[in-house]
């Protein structure tokens, strides 16, 4: 009952003062807010990213060929022997320049063609909306077939269907097979503006038939360490012995590092967050003491009825505790508000985590506690007499 009359007086004093009780809290509305929001938006932008990487393809890996002078790139053979392994289901080497993309007297500048293999789609889990992907066929026979973006097929065909219709990619022509499925922009970049030939044919259609990019699909997620080993065998091989002529690099390599990266910058947000914490923390204490310097003949009074230290102490502690979870409670609904707002806005799932507001929450009342020791035990230390004289 004592904790529960200590309650009842420390509300009827924040009641007393509505303003100022509110300006107190609002270091720690604003902290709290500021911790959720920031963190929350820190684990959404993870999601978001982790959620790319994925989608760049199962069991990924990417060579990419770094060497100079004559052995700045690998031939197509040389890039097309990595698939003789056990723990290597598929391989695409890819060659990219852009280009001027024309159909009618729409064209759009500086577009970028990739000239890939069959493979490539399966490695990449790329989806066709209409039409088709390259073919082997169309590898083998040198032939001049393209598969647009979803953008840029509807830049340049708006609502006519693009499938069979003639192209000129820097005047030459080429057939539209494929329209790609809408994808958005990833890590990796976006599919929606590209353009996909055969690679065979970006060899005449560039005049270059250096292999510097590869993208290779590991037989199962327990292969990909093996595929990589006799990969970077076979290219140590061909570099005699060079290790920064290529970078083998793969999906749970990135993910690690986009991961360490992303957790520092929330620790790091939510670090700068806290500090409003402390401010608002700093702000009770202030608070706390010139309520205990106005209310020190109340003080001096109970003491003289009988309340001991600990009774004033518990008083002044359950007050500031009030406080600061009145406080740490508005900013998580305020907090909360904002993150979906702003995920939205940014276009993250922003969902503030339960782990994130119980952390957030629990702060702001450590913090409560922590300022409020100082101004309770000096209201408990007062000498009654003293007390009763203050005017």
């Amino acid at each position: 009952m004592r904790y529960v009359e200590a309650l009842k007086i420390a509300i009827r004093s924040i009641l007393s003062n509505k303003m100022r009780s509110f300006l107190t809290m609002l270091g720690i509305i604003i902290g709290v807010t500021a911790v959720i929001a920031l963190v929350s938006i820190g684990q959404g932008s993870t999601r978001s990213v982790t959620s790319q990487i994925q989608s760049m393809g199962s069991n990924l890996i990417m060579v990419n060929v770094m060497g100079r002078g004559g052995e700045s790139s690998l031939t197509y053979d040389q890039a097309i022997v990595l698939k003789d392994s056990n723990f290597i289901a598929a391989i695409s080497p890819v060659i990219s320049t852009s280009v001027t993309a024309m159909y009618g007297n729409n064209s759009v500048d500086n577009t970028t063609v990739n000239g890939v293999n069959g493979d490539y789609q399966s490695i990449r889990d790329i989806q066709v909306a209409a039409g088709r992907f390259i073919l082997p066929m169309d590898d083998e026979g040198r032939n001049r077939v393209a598969v647009l973006g979803s953008n840029l097929a509807r830049e340049l065909f708006g609502f006519t269907d693009p499938i069979g219709k003639t192209i000129k990619l820097n005047g030459q022509n080429f057939t539209v097979v494929g329209i790609l499925s809408q994808k958005g922009s990833s890590i990796a970049g976006s599919d929606d503006d590209s353009i996909f030939i055969p690679l065979k044919t970006m060899f005449y259609f560039a005049k270059n038939r250096d292999i510097r990019q590869i993208y290779i699909e590991a037989t199962s997620p327990d292969t990909v360490e093996l595929a990589k080993n006799e990969i970077n065998s076979k290219l140590l091989t061909i570099f005699k012995g060079d290790t920064n002529a290529f970078r083998i690099i793969d999906q749970s390599q990135i993910l690690s590092t986009v991961n360490s990266v992303t957790a520092t910058l929330s620790l790091l947000l939510g670090g700068i967050a806290g500090i409003s914490l402390l401010v608002g923390g700093i702000g009770i204490m202030n608070i706390m003491l010139v309520s205990v310097t106005e209310r020190t003949r109340e003080i001096g009074i109970r003491k003289a009825l009988g309340a001991k230290k600990k009774d004033i102490l518990l008083q002044f502690i359950i007050e500031s505790l009030t406080l600061s979870g009145l406080g740490g409670i508005v900013g998580i609904i305020v907090g909360y508000v904002l993150s979906m707002v702003l995920g939205s806005a940014m276009n993250i799932n922003a969902k503030p985590s339960l782990s994130t507001v119980l952390i957030s929450f629990s702060f702001s009342v450590i913090v409560g506690l922590f300022f409020g020791v100082y101004p309770a035990n000096k209201a408990a230390n007062l000498n009654p007499i003293e007390a009763l004289r203050y005017e």
